[in-house]
């Protein structure tokens, strides 16, 4: 996996035109390369036919697309197809003597949508108490690359209709490699979708969340868990560095009342944080916010001892806070046997058998 070349994939308009002038091609020529890399999605540069031999010859000199394969896959009874896939990570040497690093990334079925969930990160350090992939730790940053190829090399690629920035890590912190993946994601000369199509999800990071709402228009999602600052941080130890109330203070200054949404994901514990108690807190919490409330089964991972709420008891909830002005659906568990639901991603196992 390891190359001296420099990967293509990922890189903007603007740096595939500085490219072709650094080789003395013409400047046309950069955007010829970014419609066969997010339009045609080839593998290699030989099969960039319309530039001429000595240019492919030129760029194939210091210069590879980058596409990688997943390496495995597991699909689960519900259709859902669970695919790991290598990455180079940002910030590791060549010579660093680390193993190779892998994310999970997960394809969800559903009718005539196709959706993906994405990962940012090898692991995540946000340590989340109800998150398998927390229990992880942290191994580096993906790239541009390494995250749009979770798309450019799937096999459903075709059939996608949205992506969630909801895999492993927290996408505000690698924020310069998530914002450049959904800005080539939604660039005229990239992959030319609306930015209704992706959804970026985060715990709230003081001054990168606040960033991400003044670069982009891709929906957001914030994970809420507790209404309640105290009980909260002793699920999210991030609340402590950006409270639930700040973050829904810096969402009440953008514009959620036309295309661009805003949720709140809430994964429901019984009798800890499912009560009607939480609902209107939640409902005071949210007060005048335009949003919505997605309620997520919990999903049980080793060594944490927290009870899943049972059915009803969402639906109540979801009634509640429906009836009270604030949208909200319970959310359907996928591939949870094949552990690619919500909370069970991890590849700590993968990257140790490599060792």
């Amino acid at each position: 996996m390891k190359s001296d070349k420099i990967v293509l994939l990922g890189m903007m308009p603007a740096e595939l035109k500085t490219v072709v002038q650094q080789l003395g091609m013409p400047t046309f020529t950069a955007s010829q390369i970014a419609k066969w890399l997010y339009e045609k999605h080839v593998r290699n540069i030989d099969e960039m036919t319309n530039l001429s031999k000595q240019n492919r010859e030129r760029l194939s000199a210091g210069y590879c697309v980058g596409a990688m394969e997943p390496i495995d896959h597991q699909r689960s009874k519900d259709g859902t197809v669970k695919y790991l896939f290598p990455v180079r990570c940002s910030g590791l040497s060549e010579d660093s003597g680390l193993p190779d690093k892998y994310v999970e990334t997960v394809f969800i079925p559903d009718g005539d949508r196709g959706t993906l969930c994405v990962s940012c990160q090898v692991g995540c350090k946000m340590n989340c108490l109800f998150c398998q992939t927390g229990k992880q730790g942290f191994s580096g940053n993906l790239t541009a690359a390494d995250i749009l190829n979770q798309i450019y090399s799937l096999p459903e690629r075709d059939l996608l209709t949205n992506v969630v920035f909801m895999g492993q890590g927290e996408p505000m912190d690698n924020l310069d490699n998530v914002l450049k993946a959904t800005n080539i994601l939604t660039a005229d000369n990239g992959y030319a979708w609306s930015p209704k199509r992706i959804t970026v999800s985060s715990v709230g990071i003081r001054g990168k969340l606040k960033r991400f709402l003044d670069e982009s228009q891709c929906h957001v999602a914030i994970s809420l868990h507790s209404p309640l600052p105290d009980q909260r941080l002793s699920l999210m130890p991030a609340e402590k560095a950006m409270s639930i109330t700040e973050t829904i203070d810096l969402l009440r200054q953008y514009d959620f009342t036309h295309q661009r949404r805003c949720s709140f994901e809430y994964i429901c514990f019984a009798g800890l944080n499912d009560t009607m108690d939480h609902a209107r807190a939640i409902v005071r919490l949210l007060k005048g916010l335009e949003c919505r409330v997605n309620l997520i089964r919990f999903h049980q991972i080793p060594n944490v001892d927290l009870p899943a709420a049972d059915e009803q008891r969402m639906e109540q909830m979801r009634d509640y806070l429906t009836s009270h002005g604030v949208f909200t659906t319970i959310r359907a568990s996928r591939g949870q046997d094949i552990f690619a639901a919500c909370g069970l991603l991890s590849t700590a196992r993968q990257s140790e058998q490599k060792q």
